[in-house]
């Protein structure tokens, strides 16, 4: 950050200028509705605007939206860099080098996650690779304003790309912005790790597909081999159908409640020979079931959905959690492995091992973790960002 005393530059003074209440002491890109002085002249939702403190030192620059509870995204505190076409084309050339140089992701797959949001930069923007179809997910208006600008820098990282990008409802109408998503592209094949799935962009689930469990499906399938698997909540088939095509495993079985994930989880098994039982049922009547009989699993995945966006709803989020955790801990053979994940941000790694101690009493279970993971590393995170990393998951031995 410049220091104090530092005058603004020329291009500093051509933007619309927005005030803080307060004097900023953070290095968090978010500055919130109740810190944000209302402009004297009503400002566009995403409009690039200067920041300067109650103290009238600069602060730095980014987007202004006056209508969300996120008033202001900082994207960079140099008063000389411009937030413009070369601005993203720089942010997305080092997202990019991430993956491909750094990481070797083109490696053992040609699907993972291009832009991390803030972890990245580039607050209000995912973007995700599904071969050769670029999948933009926009969570601020500023960022949808600048669509044209990104798919032109991302074009140049992957030339003959085809794009698609959306917005969900509820961050369209918090950010108050109309985000005219085009016709979902077909769905279409991706490799990782040796096996393919059909990825459908536009299908409600995500871009398209859960990239952010890739290393934890890998390690997963190393304790399938001639093992029974039950993967609860499998969605479109990701860790069962590495159970069986790479971990081995002599059966597995997968339960979902959505139709049209379980359709695509059944293709999945079959593009890579994997003889999978898939199951349409919710979780807990399908547990309540099926546990009275004895049947257990040497190997059980507990993926569920975002239980909350809403601070106000995380104890709700804690009670769904402990529930479906005491049920998954009991169908587990003594020995066997439970993998159980959260990928609700708001539930912190701490409550949440917390909630699986309290399941795991209430089952009548002894649990020794083995493991805790979280994302791949095409999700990273920032330090001063923590909201980044919101994926947990839990490898646990259950006796």
């Amino acid at each position: 950050m410049a220091p104090p005393d530092q005058s603004p530059t020329p291009l500093a003074t051509g933007l619309p200028q927005v005030r803080l209440k307060i004097v900023r002491r953070s290095s968090h890109p978010w500055i919130f509705q109740k810190m944000v002085e209302k402009p004297a002249t009503r400002l566009p939702g995403g409009s690039v605007v200067n920041i300067v403190d109650k103290d009238n030192q600069w602060a730095g620059r980014g987007f202004y939206n006056g209508h969300s509870r996120i008033s202001l995204r900082v994207l960079t505190t140099d008063p000389a860099e411009a937030i413009d076409e070369a601005f993203f084309a720089r942010r997305l050339q080092q997202a990019s080098q991430l993956r491909r140089e750094q990481l070797g992701l083109d490696s053992v797959t040609d699907a993972y996650r291009l832009v991390h949001s803030e972890g990245d930069g580039l607050s209000g923007l995912v973007v995700d690779r599904f071969g050769s179809t670029l999948v933009l997910e926009f969570f601020a208006a500023g960022m949808y304003r600048y669509r044209l600008a990104i798919q032109q820098a991302l074009a140049e990282q992957f030339p003959g790309a085809s794009f698609y990008w959306f917005s969900e409802d509820h961050v369209q109408k918090q950010e108050s912005f109309d985000c005219r998503a085009p016709e979902p592209p077909a769905p279409a094949l991706i490799a990782e790790h040796g096996l393919r799935f059909r990825v459908a962009p536009g299908s409600k689930h995500k871009t398209g597909f859960f990239l952010d469990q890739r290393d934890n499906r890998k390690a997963l399938s190393d304790w399938c081999q001639g093992r029974s698997v039950l993967d609860l909540c499998c969605n479109s088939g990701g860790f069962s159908v590495y159970a069986k095509a790479l971990g081995g495993a002599a059966e597995v079985i997968g339960v979902d409640l959505d139709e049209q994930a379980l359709a695509l989880a059944k293709q999945n098994a079959q593009l890579n020979q994997a003889q999978v039982r898939y199951i349409q049922a919710d979780l807990f009547f399908w547990l309540r079931d099926i546990l009275p009989s004895g049947k257990r699993f040497d190997v059980v995945i507990l993926d569920p959905a975002k239980q909350t966006r809403d601070r106000e709803e995380i104890d709700y989020a804690v009670k769904r959690y402990l529930d479906m955790n005491r049920l998954a801990f009991q169908a587990v053979a003594p020995g066997g492995l439970l993998l159980t994940c959260s990928c609700t941000g708001l539930v912190s790694e701490e409550v949440f091992l917390d909630t699986l101690r309290r399941a795991a009493w209430q089952a009548g279970r002894t649990v020794q973790v083995v493991k805790i993971s979280g994302a791949g590393p095409d999700h990273p995170f920032m330090l001063h960002v923590q909201e980044g990393r919101y994926l947990k998951a839990v490898f646990c031995r259950v006796w």
